[in-house]
Parts: C-alpha cells; structure tokens; sequence
C-alpha cells in the first residue's frame, strides 16, 4: 500500500486519537455562510463536495457525523439526508446541550468528541470536546481555542480537512483511500 500524500502533525493526530463522534456546525463550516435569498424569499445554501465525501467517510471508519445549526431549511435537510447524517439538531442556538443529547444517544462522552464551528455559537461545544477545530475564515475567537484550524476556508473544503484528520488520527485513512486505487 503506498504512503498517503496526507500527513499532519503528531500532536495533531495525538488530540484527535479515540474520536467516535464528530459535531458540525452548518453555515460557515459546510456553507460558506452566506445566505443567498431568492426572489420567493427562499434560502439557497452552496456546499462543497469535498465536504459531502468526508462526512461518508467517517461514517465508514465508525466516526459518527452529528450537526448542530442555529438554522433550518428543505435544502439543508435534503443535503444531510442524503450524505445520511441521522444525528441533527435544526435551529438549535444553544448548542452544548443539544451535543450531550447526541452524546448519551451513543453512549459517548466528550473525550471521545471532535467538533469543528466558525463563530460564538460553537464555543461552548469547541471547548467541551477533545478535538476542535475551526475553519480559516472562522471568528478570532474560535480559532484561539481549535487545536486545528483549517487551511481551506468554511464551504471550501474545510470540513473535509477536519474530517482528514480524524481519519488519519483513526488509523483509517490510508485503508480507505487504498479502495480508491
């Protein structure tokens, strides 16, 4: 099996070690948190597919994606049904509680959490979790307490960089892209 081209820090994949659970947050982490209003008023959000294939990805190498987002639309419920993320939390502001629900649904514990937002609402998850993580565009505030923050920005690849790291930190990245060759 050749050597991934992938590789991170060894502190990095140290902190991301013994994830099972990994909490997103939507606009600004998997859109790029603008907010595209149509002429009928309807919301249209833009995600990337990078992204989409690091959720599955995760889910093959038994890391449980979970979103929490302060919004809710069609389009968003469309894109997390068919990427089958199960565990959502729709217009949620607060979301530390919402993350333990998930939590105690699977049995987990916040040693065993990763998490990756862009702005204040994440805080209370970012700090509880033993692996966080922000985008490159993401709010001062939260970058100053991700262990990671990415080099792609939020709807750019961001999450799929989060979601390379718990991968190459499982141990199961480099068996996962082999059935890609």
């Amino acid at each position: 099996m050749p050597t991934p081209a992938l590789t991170f820090p060894p502190e990095l994949l140290l902190a991301a070690q013994g994830v099972r659970v990994a909490f997103f947050d939507i606009d600004g982490v998997l859109t790029d948190g603008g907010l595209y209003i149509s002429e009928q008023g309807e919301t249209l959000k833009r995600f990337h597919i990078l992204d989409g294939l690091g959720l599955k990805l995760l889910q093959r190498a038994g890391i449980t994606p979970a979103v929490i987002t302060g919004r809710d639309s069609r389009p968003l419920r469309m894109r997390l049904q068919a990427l089958g993320v199960t565990h959502v939390h729709y217009g949620t502001e607060d979301k530390a509680p919402a993350a333990e629900k998930t939590l105690a649904a699977l049995g987990l514990d916040w040693s065993q959490a990763a998490a990756i937002g862009d702005d204040w609402p994440d805080l209370p998850v970012l700090r509880r979790c033993a692996f966080a993580a922000a985008p490159a565009n993401a709010h001062a505030e939260v970058k100053a307490v991700a262990h990671h923050v990415t080099r792609a920005a939020g709807g750019s690849g961001a999450a799929r960089e989060f979601c390379d790291v718990l991968l190459v930190a499982s141990g199961r990245y480099a068996e996962l892209l082999e059935t890609y060759r």
